[in-house]
């Protein structure tokens, strides 16, 4: 029997490793990518092409660590064409109380735990394995847990001095999501994939599914026998046209990426993160003005912690990436990129507190600095939705908010499965809409940590 038509609503990385995944695993060739632009042009081209297997909840831990399975795979075969590295997550904090911190890790990590978690309380550790190279192979997995200011300054100089403790998660890093993408490309390309680029503008369902389209030569209909709503920021427009209402929301988050000539970030620097609250380093002057401003006033206050920092561009390169998910206001998405002119004055100024030689830009920002911004589709509760989509045939792969980079090709993975009928992971059904139903894992996701970095 011949394998069903299939159109992919969708081409940045997810529904890319949708369809890459579906035709290596199961042979499902009969595959049709749909977008209204070129591939990983939108989200998916904002990503910060990070990668981490700590989560708050053994779910994601399992389904983060799969998809890290799945990427080194990637990366062995095609000789790292995706330019995986493992100098983990560092996560920094003034505190050096952090119960609550590995209360998560214990949360997530389960048993495992006791195995996985190495403490670092003295002036030197042989235990604490170097991240100054940037090989992702024979790096230990776990977390170390560094609880003295001088080992700290020892392996993070360019941190505040005040920081106590560093949670550094070790299978973790950054990677190319472009490369990632671009990998399945090929693959697809060299077996068959059609890919076309209009606007989905309706979606019939009978005797299979009809997609009417906008494309840049006039209207046309495509037809499938199934459909993947795969659509990113736009997924619950998708999933209305066939009467489905999908628990998401949108919230747009920025970055900033800029050319780091004065050499204030160490290149072998890991991913990090500032966890602590602070208020943004003005002068009194500048303070008075924002307070005055009712419009600005919020400057002035308390910010929110989990302002991001990394290097960029490889052990070679110049470039810097500053991150600040502060913005937690659901918006309908648009095409246009919603920025914010002081938002790369506000992210230097908050990521010069963890590392404060950033503060030798302030003002004088490189002008081929790079602000961009993108959607983080998320749910309440911040886990995706993979699986099926109300009536037979369609499906859904979405709701990655800000991990869909790292979380792609599991997402992807589980996709496929679940299209052709497959076995499927222990943890299918928690991302599927059946969690809904589960009152007491619900009740659970509710209270916990959401793991938006």
């Amino acid at each position: 029997m011949s394998s069903p038509s299939t159109i992919v609503i969708g081409t940045g990385i997810i529904g890319i490793a949708t369809a890459y995944y579906l035709a290596k695993n199961h042979g499902q060739t009969a595959i049709t990518l749909i977008d209204r632009d070129q591939p990983m042009a939108f989200t998916s081209a904002q990503s910060g092409e990070n990668y981490r297997n700590w989560w708050p909840h053994p779910t994601m831990v399992a389904f983060t660590n799969r998809s890290t399975d799945l990427m080194e795979e990637i990366a062995r075969d095609s000789g790292n064409r995706i330019n995986m590295n493992r100098r983990g997550y560092a996560l920094a904090t003034r505190s050096a109380d952090i119960d609550e911190l590995v209360a998560q890790l214990h949360d997530g990590l389960g048993d495992r735990a006791k195995d996985l978690l190495r403490y670092h309380t003295a002036d030197h550790s042989a235990t604490y394995a170097p991240f100054d190279k940037s090989d992702w192979e024979d790096v230990p997995d776990g977390v170390d847990i560094v609880q003295n200011q001088t080992l700290i300054r020892e392996r993070f100089s360019s941190y505040d001095p005040e920081i106590r403790s560093v949670i550094h998660i070790r299978r973790g890093g950054d990677i190319s999501g472009q490369q990632l993408g671009m990998y399945m490309l090929d693959y697809l390309k060299s077996v068959g994939i059609k890919r076309v680029i209009g606007e989905v503008r309706d979606i019939a369902h009978q005797d299979g599914y009809q997609v009417e389209l906008a494309t840049p030569s006039g209207n046309s209909t495509l037809t499938a026998d199934q459909v993947v709503n795969a659509a990113g920021p736009f997924a619950d427009r998708i999933a209305k046209m066939l009467g489905i209402d999908l628990p998401v929301h949108n919230v747009f988050q920025q970055k900033i990426a800029f050319e780091d000539r004065k050499g204030v970030i160490p290149r072998s620097m890991p991913f990090s993160i500032d966890l602590d609250g602070q208020k943004i380093d003005w002068t009194d002057t500048e303070r008075d003005m924002l307070l005055e401003d009712p419009d600005f006033a919020w400057l002035a206050g308390d910010m929110p912690g989990a302002i991001h920092c990394r290097p960029d561009g490889g052990d070679n390169g110049k470039w810097v990436k500053l991150g600040w998910a502060y913005n937690e206001t659901p918006a309908t998405a648009t095409w246009e990129q919603q920025l914010d002119e002081n938002f790369p004055d506000i992210v230097l100024r908050g990521a010069a507190r963890l590392n404060p030689a950033l503060k030798a830009y302030y003002g004088q920002l490189p002008r081929n600095m790079h602000h961009y911004g993108g959607w983080y589709t998320m749910t309440e509760e911040n886990w995706p939705l993979i699986g099926r989509m109300g009536p037979e045939g369609a499906f859904m792969n979405c709701a990655l908010s800000g991990f869909g980079t790292m979380a792609a090709c599991a997402a992807g993975e589980l996709c496929a499965a679940t299209i052709a009928g497959a076995a499927l992971p222990d943890y299918a059904a928690d991302f599927s809409m059946a969690r809904y139903d589960d009152k007491d894992l619900m009740t659970a996701l509710r209270a916990a940590n959401k793991g938006v970095l």
